[in-house]
């Protein structure tokens, strides 16, 4: 795993931690996040390597899913098992479409970090790992994702039992400056003894 790029500590020493650029299907957390598609039948980009590493055991299990309760919709989250991968589970989660900013898809965005974060706390998953959701086919602008990332985790981390470590792992350089930007930005906007922030050396 590379090292941090920038790490975020709460009061109740929880830890968001930035990294990239990087391969989530790589991941040592006990839960990758998966930016899926409503049918949950693999894809492109993250969707499709996801699949590819962790084989057919997912999908096996996505399809169960829908066959019982139908499509997931943008802003939910559902849980398989790891297959192949190094994770235990991969919790797969649905991004809005970027439609201009105006068909609520900020909100399905936090939905899909609080849906996801607490599903993982519901499974006494103590750490997990996000890509950058909806900012590839999607077409969410990377700074506007950043911002509802890591405004939405730092919300949904305040109240979780078991889940004490949420790893940001980005694919490219693009995204790794705007998430490490948004974050420090907490510098700014909220109260220094808040959060601790630690860069780590170029």
């Amino acid at each position: 795993m590379n090292p941090f790029r920038l790490r975020i500590t709460d009061p109740n020493g929880k830890v968001i931690e930035f990294h990239g650029p990087a391969d989530i299907t790589a991941e040592t957390t006990e839960a990758i996040v998966n930016a899926a598609n409503s049918y949950l039948i693999g894809g492109g980009g993250v969707d499709g390597a996801i699949h590819d590493a962790g084989g057919p055991s997912i999908l096996k299990e996505c399809k169960l899913y829908v066959a019982a309760n139908g499509q997931l919709p943008a802003g939910k989250a559902m849980v398989t098992g790891g297959g192949n991968l190094t994770a235990k589970h991969v919790i797969h989660t649905v991004g809005p479409v970027y439609r201009g900013g105006d068909s609520g898809e900020a909100e399905l965005l936090t939905g899909c970090y609080r849906e996801s974060i607490q599903l993982a706390d519901k499974h006494a998953i103590q750490s997990i790992a996000f890509p950058a959701i909806s900012t590839g086919a999607y077409g969410y602008p990377l700074r506007d994702a950043a911002k509802v990332a890591v405004h939405g985790v730092l919300e949904s981390l305040s109240s979780t039992k078991h889940v004490t470590l949420v790893r940001f792992v980005l694919f490219d350089v693009a995204a790794v400056k705007a998430y490490v930007a948004t974050a420090e930005s907490l510098r700014r906007t909220h109260d220094p003894s808040q959060y601790r922030i630690e860069k780590a050396d170029s």
